[in-house]
């Protein structure tokens, strides 16, 4: 039974991966509208991001829950004394781990609606101990407590940065899922093989790589790799440089024994010649 619900798209923090949810209410929700969910830590705050839309439940991957309601007047109350309480966990957070010396970095504290959960997330290059740290937090704060650690990229997406580009770097502006990069899309695209000049805040490889890779690969259709051999006009040759800007490749060919260079255009490579 091919099964299909009306839904929208929630996400529960800033960038994060998009839930879905159906609406059997009444009053009429919106796209950017904050609203109550059910979620596996309890009643949590939403913002809607895309719907209503018509999706199957295969493509969803589970049965969709039920928006609770719109977020309201008394709700908005709420949410900022959660807020403002959540800010100070953090920082009561941060002078627990210097006072028993944990080699981690917390980033936020959230609450569920309702406080009956608090989750703090922190960054770590090394394994944590952190049981002393949630019998602290626990006392002082009455409730379940989650410690989560985040990767080296979500947790500059938290914490912001700005790219070498100038602009605020892409994690924290508009990036909600994290692409493989891989060295081949700095090779692909004739950057410098330098990985502190290609590398972001998270020390990774920056993101923006996988953006014109199609691009790239698209004019490089045909054209022959550097370091390789090949026969031009029914003579060895070997490939010196692909210049991807210029569109030309540099040949090295052997005339009356002496090498010769010459560049070639892509188009001749294009044309079926390679």
């Amino acid at each position: 039974m091919d099964l299909k619900a009306e839904v929208y798209g929630v996400e529960l923090e800033k960038l994060g991966p998009i839930h879905y949810y159906n609406y059997l209410g009444i009053e009429k929700i919106n796209i950017f509208d904050y609203v109550l969910v059910q979620t596996e830590n309890g009643i949590e705050v939403g913002r809607i991001v895309m719907g209503p839309v018509t999706m199957r439940f295969e493509e969803i991957g589970y049965e969709p829950n039920s928006i609770i309601r719109r977020v309201g007047d008394e709700d908005k109350k709420q949410v900022e004394e959660n807020d403002q309480k959540a800010k100070e966990v953090a920082q009561y957070a941060k002078q627990m781990v210097r006072a028993l010396g944990l080699k981690m970095r917390i980033l936020d504290a959230d609450f569920t609606f309702d406080r009956s959960k608090l989750v703090i997330h922190f960054g770590s290059d090394v394994r944590i101990d952190f049981r002393e740290l949630v019998k602290i937090l626990a006392k002082r704060y009455k409730t379940r407590i989650e410690l989560k650690q985040v990767g080296a990229r979500d947790e500059v997406k938290k914490i912001g940065s700005i790219g070498l580009c100038g602009q605020e770097a892409c994690c924290s502006r508009f990036l909600r899922d994290f692409s493989s990069i891989k060295m081949e899309l700095a090779k692909t695209q004739q950057m410098m093989i330098n990985t502190a000049k290609i590398s972001g805040r998270c020390g990774k490889l920056l993101c923006c790589l996988k953006y014109e890779n199609d691009f790239y690969k698209e004019v490089l259709k045909n054209v022959p790799n550097e370091n390789t051999t090949i026969e031009y006009e029914g003579k060895p040759a070997r490939v010196v440089t692909v210049n991807v800007f210029l569109k030309e490749v540099s040949l090295q060919v052997i005339e009356e024994n002496q090498p010769i260079l010459i560049k070639v255009p892509f188009s001749y490579f294009n044309n079926g010649n390679s």
